[in-house]
């Protein structure tokens, strides 16, 4: 880590950190400092929009002149934090993340790196090349529950991995709320959905993977149901307009009007109102004026609803991948891992190890100690609170062996997605190591 070994092996201060992308991520991330501002202070903000970055500055009592409608101006100040959550839109991830990472910040990024697979390398070598420390948004690997898979894998309960079988159910409702209408609907303005939902999910394969190298993948994909020709006859082109909106699942009134009514206004009710603090009169103008009003059966929409992936790794290792829009659960990943001893499954809240020798099960439940308000804002299952607990002690202390999701694994997941589209894409058997990262996916 170069120019950093030259600091002291342990920050007595807190660790100053400066947020650019003041939305859900960068609010959540950040709000680690409020729980242990002994250990975290967020110390700027860069936003263009002034309802979210000035909502920042008052949770953090940020002075007005580390206040950027711009992260341009903000890098171009002298070095004036630690560390820099780089929390924007998937498309603007590689800019920011270069810029400060010359300027010798640590940088946090959320997932995915970047949409191609160039940017993905360019990121990695500009922290390499700075000497600073890099932790990208992968928070499943935090999760207590997914952890102890890692650790009970490591430590043989199932001897040698032989298949890996993963599904991730999006939630019919939250698909319909990011992939339908809202930021992760277009490819073209985002990126496609298994880079955009499902990073996460290829990560953590190749993570149980170990060391074995992935050598082929294939992957089959469509948009299912979200179309015009899906639309039911007489249903109008608004939700707060149609005639049929009771009968509808994916209706934004049940989405979202009902949830406000209730109380709720953090996510997804709060994506929605990006200028103003949620209520009743905010939601309706939102519904009525802007994208997640629409019915679903009308929008741009052109990601995979549907998705899988099927990868063969070094040893003779499989591993089966599934993304599905139309669940009753909302990302809660199952998990079943066959081994040459025993078996493994996850539910999203316990681990069993089935053993083949004594044929009998052992059930694992390890409790996340996050504090409530932080879970309250998360749905990650407690797991942003680790990640950001492991950065923020990697940066004190100087360690990047703290951070799980560093640069060169993560890279190498990313670079696994971006085979499995273009395996998609092309409807072929993709070889690892054949993508060429100058070229983007086309369709």
């Amino acid at each position: 880590m170069g120019q950093n070994r030259s600091q002291a092996a342990r920050m007595t201060s807190p660790v100053r950190l400066i947020v650019v992308g003041a939305g859900c991520r960068g609010e959540i991330y950040s709000s680690f400092g409020s729980i242990h501002p002994e250990r975290l202070k967020v110390v700027g903000v860069a936003d263009p929009r002034k309802f979210a970055r000035t909502k920042l500055q008052q949770q953090h009592n940020i002075v007005d002149e580390n206040i950027f409608e711009d992260w341009h101006t903000m890098v171009e100040r002298e070095k004036f934090a630690d560390a820099v959550a780089i929390c924007t839109p998937d498309r603007l991830h590689k800019e920011p993340a270069v810029a400060f990472a010359k300027k010798g910040y640590h940088v946090l990024l959320e997932k995915p790196m970047a949409t191609t697979a160039e940017d993905c390398t360019a990121i990695v070598e500009a922290c390499t090349q700075s000497g600073v420390m890099l932790s990208v948004g992968h928070v499943l690997r935090y999760d207590p529950v997914i952890h102890n898979i890692k650790e009970l894998i490591d430590a043989g309960a199932i001897g040698d991995v032989m298949h890996i079988q993963h599904l991730e159910p999006v939630g019919f409702w939250h698909f319909a709320h990011s992939f339908v209408r809202g930021n992760w609907r277009n490819e073209e303005e985002s990126s496609f959905a298994l880079l955009a939902k499902s990073c996460h999910d290829i990560d953590l394969i190749h993570h149980w993977a170990g060391a074995r190298r992935c050598l082929k993948v294939t992957s089959f994909g469509s948009v299912s149901h979200f179309g015009k020709k899906d639309k039911p006859a007489g249903a109008g082109n608004c939700c707060l307009d149609c005639s049929i909106e009771a009968d509808c699942p994916y209706s934004a009134r049940k989405i979202y009007m009902d949830r406000v009514k209730q109380g709720n206004t953090g996510w997804p009710v709060s994506v929605i109102c990006p200028n103003s603090f949620p209520d009743i009169e905010s939601v309706t103008e939102a519904l009525e004026t802007g994208p997640y009003g629409r019915c679903v059966y009308e929008c741009d929409n052109d990601v995979c609803s549907n998705q899988v992936v099927n990868m063969e790794f070094e040893g003779g290792l499989t591993a089966a991948f599934s993304m599905v829009a139309f669940t009753e659960e909302i990302c809660k990943r199952k998990t079943t891992i066959y081994g040459s001893k025993g078996e493994l499954s996850c539910d999203g809240h316990e681990v069993r190890v089935f053993d083949f020798l004594t044929q009998r099960s052992t059930k694992h439940s390890p409790l996340s100690g996050a504090p409530r308000r932080f879970m309250s804002m998360s749905g990650h299952g407690g797991a942003d609170y680790y990640l950001m607990d492991a950065f923020v002690s990697a940066v004190a202390n100087n360690n990047p062996s703290l951070i799980r999701s560093g640069p060169e694994e993560t890279l190498l997941s990313h670079l696994l997605v971006f085979e499995a589209e273009r395996s998609r894409l092309e409807g072929r058997v993709v070889y690892c190591g054949d993508l060429a990262t100058d070229r983007p996916l086309e369709k």
